[in-house]
């Protein structure tokens, strides 16, 4: 009777031992870095790891002013001097220049303007320059959603003018080139800098 006892303790005793390998086999498995756990790490790893998006060498920029409740903008693309001699090298003198980079600078009037001796009737236009050692030349054009580069020589024909330009240097030189709107008593003035280099106009609204 004894031995019988013995033999059912020592069998219940090996059952309960087995069913516990088997309850610690099942949870090892649950843990196993092959399962969802691990490519959600990985997910974040990669997100974490991404290289950001490098800027654009020639960012957009834009200016806009008002003139008697009137919206006057411009929108172009401002390249930098980046170590570089920009006017009569980069920006060959007497040359038509895209006045900026990538796409034509658009100019936007919702007025009637004088720019000037320039008759501007409302709308949109392509703004370019003929930079000089002596002079500059500001050429707006009825031609717009074009690419910079060429000017092509039909786009003559949609030229409302070409405009001489005040020239002027400055005492410091400007890294990126900008374009800037603004108002001086009752009209405004389109001021282009760039490296030491001011060329401006002045406009006012037609009467």
């Amino acid at each position: 009777m004894k031995n019988y006892r013995y033999t059912t303790s020592m069998f219940l005793t090996a059952l309960l031992t087995a069913a516990l390998a088997l309850l610690s086999a099942c949870a090892g498995s649950n843990s196993n870095p092959g399962t969802s756990a691990s490519p959600a790490a990985g997910s974040s790893q990669s997100a974490s790891t991404a290289p950001a998006q490098s800027q654009p060498a020639s960012p957009s920029g834009s200016a806009e002013v008002s003139l008697n409740g009137k919206k006057i903008s411009v929108e172009y693309s401002r390249p930098s001097m980046r170590g570089r001699k920009i006017f009569g090298e980069l920006v060959p003198y007497d040359q038509i220049w895209r006045t900026g980079a990538n796409k034509a600078t658009h100019f936007t009037t919702e007025a009637d303007l004088t720019v000037g001796n320039v008759a501007v009737p409302k709308g949109t236009y392509t703004l370019y320059t003929i930079p000089g050692q002596k002079g500059w030349k500001l050429i707006i054009n009825k031609q717009t959603g074009q690419w910079g580069t060429p000017y092509k020589s039909e786009y003559e024909k949609d030229e409302l003018g070409r405009i001489d330009m005040q020239v002027e240097a400055l005492p410091s030189p400007v890294e990126q080139f900008t374009i800037a709107l603004d108002q001086t008593g009752d009209g405004g003035v389109l001021k282009l800098e760039w490296e030491q280099t001011r060329s401006s106009v002045k406009f006012s609204e037609k009467k």
